[in-house]
C-alpha cells in the first residue's frame, strides 16, 4: 500500500486553519461541515477522517445539507463558483454525460428544472461511475417522493460524494 495518503494526511492535519477548510470545502460545500473538519483535526488514521466527515455530516441540519446542495453543478452542466480542484472533480464524477445523446442531456435538464421546481433544491447523486441515462432514470423516479424523503436521500448522496472526493483529497 502507498504511503501517500498518509503522508497527505499529516499535510492535511498541519495547514493552517483556512486552508483547511478551503481543502474540506472542495469535498463538500457545507461552511459548518468544513469548520467541524478542521477543528477535529488531527486525524490520526485514514479511517478517522472518513468517520469523522460521516458523523459530522449527519449531524447537520438541513440548512447546512441545502449548502452543501448548492455548491455542486446541476448533473450535465458547469458551475462557475466552483474552485479549480472542485470543478475537476465535478467534471470527473459527471463524465457518464460525455457520451450522452443530445435528446438524454435535454431530458435530464427538464428532469433537473421539475425536480428543483418540485424540491427546491438540484437534484444531488453520486455520479461516479453513472452513464446519463441512469442518472436521468435516478432523477425521474426520486420526483414522485416527499421532499423529506428527498433531503434524506439526497444527504446520503452527498455523504458519498463527500467520501469520494477526501479520497482523492488524500491521493493527490
Amino acid at each position: 500500500m502507498s504511503t501517500k495518503p498518509y503522508k497527505n494526511l499529516a499535510r492535511l492535519n498541519d495547514l493552517a486553519a483556512s486552508a483547511a477548510e478551503s481543502a474540506f470545502l472542495d469535498c463538500c460545500g457545507s461552511q459548518a461541515w468544513a469548520k467541524a473538519m478542521t477543528a477535529s483535526r488531527p486525524f490520526p488514521m485514514l479511517d478517522n477522517i472518513f468517520e469523522t466527515a460521516e458523523k459530522i455530516w449527519f449531524a447537520l441540519p438541513a440548512t447546512d445539507h441545502l449548502e452543501a446542495f448548492a455548491a455542486h453543478p446541476k448533473i450535465g452542466a458547469k458551475k462557475s463558483e466552483q474552485s479549480h480542484r472542485s470543478r475537476k472533480w465535478s467534471e470527473n464524477e459527471q463524465s457518464g454525460m460525455t457520451t450522452a445523446a443530445a435528446t438524454v442531456h435535454d431530458a435530464l435538464a427538464e428532469a433537473n428544472r421539475l425536480y428543483e421546481n418540485k424540491f427546491g433544491f438540484i437534484f444531488i447523486v453520486c455520479a461516479a461511475e453513472k452513464d446519463a441515462e441512469e442518472m436521468l432514470a435516478i432523477c425521474r423516479a426520486r420526483l414522485g417522493n416527499s421532499v423529506q424523503t428527498e433531503l434524506q436521500i439526497a444527504a446520503v448522496e452527498q455523504q458519498k460524494i463527500t467520501e469520494i472526493r477526501l479520497a482523492k483529497l488524500l491521493e493527490k
